[in-house]
């Protein structure tokens, strides 16, 4: 029921004694969403869509060149006096309908403002291309003839045997990806090597050509027209895109959901078909594009395309799913009345949902749609940066420009100038004043605490590695891994059957050296010191000899817990001479063993650390104090241990050249916390965790600021 507030407007005389109608060339269809009527204004001629309520419904039906607004508005109240548009509903509704070029004018000076108004969507039009240069579009053709040839081939695909057909080979593409899924795997890392760059871009162009064909086909199918096909310069890439608009005309909700799926169907499909070729094929160019078709399919399909908070096909499919048209735009109006009638006490205004729920759901995605937005555009400018710095640059310039400084006009022009806020322009303004001050103090003034971590695992003071001195095979486990043992004991021993062999022959050699020097003594006294000197050479082999075969029974240098946790396996196992068997970990005193990256190694130097605490994986809740800590002068490039590198699973880059996991990919500062016992904290050596600086409070945009110049300086040497 409309209020008095839109019942009645002073703008009313502007457009009470207008005689105007729809186009001629208009059709009308009748809609349900949510389980209410709407009605959709198509006009062929132009490809112009629009939506109406039931009572605008009414209300523009009755308009003709022979009567004005005033009696068509009056007729209309007469006839639904609680349902009616009022006078500010109907001037909003003929302003839409005038600048979607719907509305015609019998007076000689319409075709002059048609002409205007045609200019001044033009202009609409190149603004939204700027604003969103990196989604530009260039229509090219009108496929509507091919697609009408080519329909009576695809139309059995379309049905449900082309479903059980699709499920068919998707099942089989998926088992081939399970049973391959260890070389698909190992494959994906050079996606985006040179070499491949090509086929990344080839495979791109063809997936994206089948995706918009399959949205023409199924709109096709369903008695829609599609009339633009052209490119899109999706981050200066050129991609194909189509317009399937007159699928809003559909009252099927289902059939609308469908043409929005249709083209992750067919990339589904050609993705399916491309990994039997894939599966079959040997190293080469038909191998490597059908994988890279796999890859964009999967990958363009779940971040884009089945996205909804991207006005891509997630997005169509989960307004026509929700029942709930123009979702963006409604979910902007949404919010913006919200603000006016909450916040700056405009009471006239209205929302465009229709219920509690949908409010929510408008409400939900007007925010979660925007933020996304920015991380996605924000995730772009770096990639594009990263390639080519200059046009990051660019579209940075043109992210800043269209969503801080062009909004910002836009909000004063409209303070002070909206007829919407006539009669509270002063709260408005006030309001605004005061939660810029708010959120500058909050940004730029008050302190907030700042803090940085630094991966790391907890260390005994008192520990050794345990390394074989002889190499040899596993024979016998003395101590199992966990137990206590003392300095001297055995753990292990090996055994080498050459080595054996090798005492073997010079325990005779020795014993047929003495027997010549037996000989010697009684027949050729002569012959002596030869013997001599060969039985001296035997004697220190022998000996080398035996200290390798006791070398063989490895034992604790240390006291303390022997640690080996694979050594149950180990029998029969081959270890080379210093091989790492275990450790030795005397549970006294443990430190903490951090390594620090290098764009927040200054922190470390300015003497704005103001505390120091550890926390354990597992044990979050519980903050370690630090007793004193020391930080290493210099640079290193081997890690305390492997769990902090990639290979170990930890968030270091490390170098995937090096097997043992430690080798980092960029010089960091290491530094050694000793930390102190708190109750229920179980302290292992290997343990990991986090070393959390606190330095002196700063303004969150200070903070930003200097983690901003950190990532110029480590990506781009700005």
């Amino acid at each position: 029921m409309p209020t008095a507030g839109r019942t009645f407007s002073e703008s009313w005389y502007r457009v009470a004694g207008l005689k105007v109608s729809l186009h001629p060339t208009v059709k009308v269809r009748k809609q349900v969403f949510r389980g209410e009527t709407w009605y959709v204004l198509r006009d062929p001629f132009n490809n112009q869509y629009f939506r109406l309520r039931p009572e605008a419904h009414e209300f523009v039906i009755r308009l003709r060149p022979d009567r004005t607004v005033e009696e068509v508005w009056q007729e209309c109240l007469d006839r639904h006096p609680d349902a009616a548009p009022g006078q500010e509903d109907v001037i909003q509704l003929l302003t839409q309908l005038y600048f979607a070029n719907l509305l015609y004018f019998e007076m000689p000076a319409d075709s002059a403002k048609l002409f205007e108004r045609y200019r001044k969507r033009q202009q609409r039009v190149l603004q939204s291309k700027l604003l969103s240069i990196m989604f530009i579009r260039i229509p090219l053709f009108d496929p509507e003839n091919l697609l009408r040839r080519m329909m009576p081939f695809f139309k059995f695909l379309i049905s449900p045997l082309g479903a059980v057909l699709w499920l068919t080979v998707v099942a089989a593409a998926g088992k081939l990806v399970i049973d391959h899924f260890d070389l698909a795997r190992d494959q994906v890392q050079g996606i985006l090597a040179p070499d491949n760059l090509l086929f990344l871009y080839v495979g791109l162009v063809l997936i994206k050509s089948l995706h918009e064909f399959g949205h023409a086909f199924i709109c096709r199918r369903f008695g829609g027209e599609v009339h633009t096909m052209g490119v899109m310069l999706l981050v200066f890439t050129p991609l194909p895109y189509m317009d399937a608009t007159s699928s809003w005309s559909f009252r099927s909700r289902w059939q609308r959901a469908l043409v929005g799926a249709a083209g992750m169907i067919t990339e589904v499909f050609v993705a399916a078909l491309a990994t039997f070729v894939w599966a079959r094929t040997g190293p080469g160019m038909l191998h490597s594009l059908a994988y890279n078709i796999m890859f964009i399919a999967s990958v363009s399909t779940v971040l884009f395309n089945a996205n909804p908070l991207l006005r891509f096909d997630g997005y169509y499919i989960l307004s026509d799913l929700l029942d709930i048209p123009n979702l963006h735009t409604r979910a902007s109006r949404h919010l913006r009345h919200v603000v006016e009638h909450y916040v700056f006490g405009y009471r006239d205004s209205f929302s465009p949902a229709q219920s509690f729920k949908e409010a929510f759901w408008l409400s939900v995605f007007g925010v979660l749609s925007g933020i996304y937005r920015v991380v996605v555009f924000a995730g772009i400018i770096l990639f594009v940066a990263d390639k080519f710095l200059l046009a990051g640059l660019v579209m940075a310039l043109i992210c800043v420009i269209s969503w801080g400084l062009v909004p910002v006009f836009r909000l004063v022009i409209y303070l002070s100038t909206s007829p919407r806020l006539a009669r509270t322009r002063i709260r408005a303004i006030a309001v605004c004043v005061v939660f810029l001050g708010t959120v500058v103090s909050f940004l730029a003034v008050w302190p907030f605490p700042e803090r940085f971590r630094a991966p790391g695992v907890v260390e005994a003071a008192q520990y050794i590695q345990v390394v074989n001195d002889a190499p040899g095979y596993v024979a016998t486990i003395h101590a199992a891994s966990g137990v206590e043992v003392r300095a001297g004991a055995a753990l292990l021993e090996l055994s080498d059957r050459e080595l054996d062999f090798e005492i073997e022959a010079a325990t005779a050699q020795r014993e047929e050296t003495l027997a010549m020097q037996l000989q010697a003594l009684r027949m050729q006294t002569a012959d002596l010191e030869p013997i001599r000197k060969r039985l001296e050479a035997i004697d220190s082999k022998l000996k080398d000899l035996k200290t390798r075969q006791s070398d063989l029974m490895v034992r604790a240098r240390l006291s303390g817990i022997w640690v080996a946790p694979a050594i149950k396996d180990w029998v029969g196992t081959w270890f080379q001479r210093g091989s790492v068997i275990g450790q030795i970990v005397h549970h006294g005193a443990f430190r903490f063993s951090a390594v620090v990256s290098q764009k927040e190694a200054a922190d470390l130097f300015n003497g704005q650390i103001r505390k120091v605490e550890v926390r354990i994986y597992g044990q979050g809740e519980k903050n370690l104090a630090v007793a004193s800590y020391k930080i290493i002068p210099y640079q290193q490039e081997k890690l305390p241990s492997a769990a902090l590198g990639w290979r170990g699973g930890g968030e270091v880059a490390a170098s995937v050249k090096d097997q043992t996991g430690l080798q980092a990919v960029e010089p960091f500062f290491q530094i050694y916390a000793d930390i102190q016992p708190a109750p229920g904290v179980v302290l292992l050596h290997g343990r990991s965790g986090k070393l959390r600086f606190t330095l002196n409070p700063k303004p969150l945009l200070l903070q930003w600021a200097h983690r901003f110049r950190q990532l110029l300086q480590n990506r781009y040497q700005l």
